[in-house]
Formats: structure tokens, sequence, C-alpha cells
């Protein structure tokens, strides 16, 4: 038993250290103003805004990381299901391609590629997965 505690505190701490990785990461694109570039991660919703329906639609929200910067989600509902019963304070972990902007930036492709040409990206809220 305590072999296997021991063990998930280390999972844990190691996936503890990916997260603040990522955001390190996700830190030197803002400021280096980098695109296109594959990351994971995970935030806190501090706000949701009005769904994108011009061309493909969009689900559009911010994640506030742990490092304090602050990143769009701009998940396509149209490729993907939409998020459902995301509020404010929800916990939101992300895999998807990074596009800078003066803001901190977007994280988009979080859904599958159907034409199979972009590494598939999803979102992660209370236990479900959405890509």
């Amino acid at each position: 038993m305590k072999n296997i505690i021991t063990m998930l505190v280390a999972v844990l701490c190691l996936f503890a250290m990916s997260v603040q990785a990522n955001d390190s990461q996700l830190k030197q694109a803002y400021e280096n103003h980098l695109s296109d570039i594959q990351v994971r991660g995970s935030g806190t919703v501090i706000r949701l805004l009005k769904d994108d329906n011009v061309g493909s639609r969009h689900q559009k929200f911010i994640l506030r990381l742990d490092s304090s910067q602050t990143i769009l989600v701009s998940h396509n509902i149209d490729l993907a299901p939409r998020v459902k019963n995301l509020k404010v304070g929800d916990s939101v972990q992300f895999y998807g391609e990074y596009e800078w902007n003066h803001k901190g930036g977007v994280i988009h492709w979080t859904h599958h590629a159907p034409n199979h040409n972009h590494p598939d990206g999803w979102l992660k809220h209370n236990g479900a997965t959405y890509q």
C-alpha cells in the first residue's frame, strides 16, 4: 500500500511539473510572439464569451493559467461537441495549437482533425473529453 501511495504522489508531481513546464512554454511563446505551437496545459475559466458564428462556429472562453497568463480558447463546435455546463471558476485542460496575440494568445485546434492534416486536440472538463 505504501508503494502505491508513493507511486501516486510521484505521478501527481510529474503532472504538476508538466503543467508548469507548459505554462513556461506558453509564457515564452507569448513573450517571443510565437505561433503554430502544439501545447498542453490547464487553466481556470475567468470569462465566458459569446459563440463566434461567422464561418465555422466556435465556443469561446478565457482561461487564466497558474502563471497568471490569460489564454482565449476558441473551440470549433462544428467539429467537436460544445463543452457542457462550463462556468466561471471551472478548471479546463487543453491540448491544441497556440497562436500569439497581444492579449496572451489563443488556443485552437482543440478537436479532431477530420482530414488528418493536423494533430488532434481536445478539451477536458468535469471528467469529459471534447474532441
